[in-house]
């Protein structure tokens, strides 16, 4: 119990942190937003008028109590390109961009495991050859160049979908998930490869330790041994990587939702920044860290879950 309020305490002063630089990130960022929304021919005295209508000329220290109390009611602001909220602009396209997170999270999973456990199995054969190649392959290549290829193979080879042509959740859920399974892929393949990597080695170095030999020893095959009796300490050490994996699948998101044409977050978060919409891209900001940092806490809780050496 003590360590869950230490850890959402640790939560909330690390949001805090990151909301704190964030904002002041965009204050200190050079131009005015206002001259760019209303265009160079505007007037002095509109520029300043509209300034003043929004905020802009309030002290920083009340319009970050304003935005971080706002942002903990739910209220994200207004945006200063479209002037509507940015609760509204965000709320077609969150679902999108978790949808897209969790299908690279679950198939980086069923890819790396598999591979980590045929590797260890097949240690130093032909078979664990191939796959330490075929991994170093699929590492060396970049998110949004696998989703060229993707895009090129089953788009325009193939055509098993329409490349750009993006299927919203509301009008077809199924059609939605097929669509968004290339791009997961694209976004799992280096990560799998690499997670894969990492727990092949670790189930190697648990198969020297005595309790393995104990268990060979036993009659047990090399395939039982892994999976009833390595698999969960080998396990262990890619736990502390999902924290991590999390937050590079939503960095790639933002690349391979240009590369397929997904209206997700990353789309809004490119444009925002183009047209200096601050707090859209303020809010996008916030609620990816908040993300990251939850799957952060989550991952430690399930460490010390799976391991009882380590109270809680």
């Amino acid at each position: 119990m003590q360590y869950a309020i230490r850890k959402c305490a640790g939560l909330v002063i690390t949001l805090l942190i990151v909301s704190v630089l964030v904002f002041l990130a965009f204050d200190l960022i050079p131009g005015d937003p206002v001259r760019q929304m209303l265009g160079t021919e505007a007037s002095e005295e509109l520029v300043q008028a509209t300034r003043e209508e929004m905020g802009l000329n309030r002290p920083l220290p009340v319009r970050y109590g304003e935005w971080i109390t706002g942002f903990v009611r739910g209220d994200l602001g207004t945006s200063f390109r479209y002037q509507v909220s940015v609760n509204e602009i965000l709320g077609g396209r969150l679902p999108i961009t978790l949808t897209l997170t969790v299908l690279s999270f679950i198939m980086i999973l069923l890819l790396a495991i598999p591979v980590g456990l045929l590797g260890a199995y097949y240690e130093k054969r032909i078979f664990d050859r191939l796959l330490m190649v075929g991994n170093q392959v699929v590492m060396s290549v970049p998110n949004f160049f696998a989703g060229m290829l993707l895009t090129l193979l089953f788009g325009l080879v193939l055509r098993w979908f329409t490349p750009g042509e993006f299927v919203p959740y509301h009008e077809n859920p199924w059609g939605f998930l097929g669509f968004m399974i290339l791009p997961a892929f694209a976004i799992a393949l280096p990560r799998a490869a690499m997670i894969s990597k990492m727990f092949r080695n670790s189930l190697l170095a648990e198969m020297n330790k005595e309790y393995v030999r104990t268990a060979l020893s036993r009659g047990n095959s090399r395939w039982r041994t892994l999976v009833r009796h390595v698999f969960r300490n080998g396990f262990l050490p890619i736990v502390t990587m999902l924290g991590m994996t999390v937050a590079e699948i939503i960095t790639s998101s933002i690349i391979i939702e240009q590369v397929f044409g997904i209206p997700g977050l990353g789309r809004v978060l490119i444009t925002s920044i183009s047209n200096r919409d601050y707090p859209v891209v303020k809010a996008i900001v916030v609620l990816l860290a908040l993300f990251i940092l939850v799957m952060n806490v989550l991952v430690d809780v399930l460490y010390r879950k799976l391991d009882k050496r380590i109270e809680i």
